[in-house]
């Protein structure tokens, strides 16, 4: 309301078009297209937060201190989003989401290994550092790689693709965690983000998902 302004916007007199062409799919590019299969593997790792809380109760936690989990990762989260966001303006913007991914595996691996309440703090402290290292940095990348032209459909593909993974990852952490318990969730968490890992920095320097 005060700081920031919006730009002028010239729309155009022509007929309206219909919203989603497949020739405007094409142009969005093979950089984008990388970077939505990308998003979507990661998002199959970032299943719901309830299962977190879960974590907590399966561990031991009182039920008293359940929204203590929630508070611990938003902490985590916000205080590492802005600082995130001003590195990945001055560096290579891959590497700063690369170690997001991995702060997501050590996550996922503490959660799955801890015997006590404290571990899984630790975990759910890394599941919010890697939400800040990673969630505004994704949206970022989708205005990088994309003509200006094209942005609100880019934002609309990649968020659609995102919400069908995430229901896919929730049902399958749950199915998962019925059958063969709660290490085999978060297990299966850190194997799609070290594929998610793999397939970002299989782009060679000259490839980049956007070049500053």
């Amino acid at each position: 309301m005060i700081f920031v302004k919006e730009p002028e916007t010239v729309r155009s007199a022509d007929k309206p078009r219909a919203p989603i062409r497949g020739a405007d799919l094409r142009q969005l590019g093979a950089a984008y297209w990388w970077l939505v299969l990308i998003a979507a593997v990661i998002t199959l790792a970032r299943f719901s937060e309830a299962f977190l809380v879960l974590r907590a109760q399966n561990i031991g936690l009182p039920v008293a201190l359940v929204p203590l989990v929630l508070v611990m990762m938003n902490v985590a989260y916000a205080v590492s989003a802005y600082p995130a966001g001003h590195l990945s303006d001055r560096m290579d913007r891959r590497l700063v989401l690369a170690a997001g991914f991995g702060v997501l595996i050590g996550s996922d691996v503490a959660l799955a290994l801890a015997t006590g309440v404290w571990q899984v703090m630790v975990g759910v402290m890394l599941w919010g550092l890697h939400m800040g290292l990673t969630q505004g940095l994704l949206a970022a990348l989708v205005a990088d790689t994309t003509p200006s032209t094209l942005r609100g459909t880019a934002f609309g593909v990649f968020n659609l693709a995102s919400g069908i993974a995430m229901l896919i990852a929730s049902f399958l952490a749950g199915w998962l965690w019925d059958q063969y318990g709660p290490q085999a969730t978060f297990y299966a968490g850190a194997g799609f983000t070290t594929v998610a890992l793999f397939g970002l920095m299989m782009r060679r320097p000259g490839q980049h998902i956007v070049s500053l």
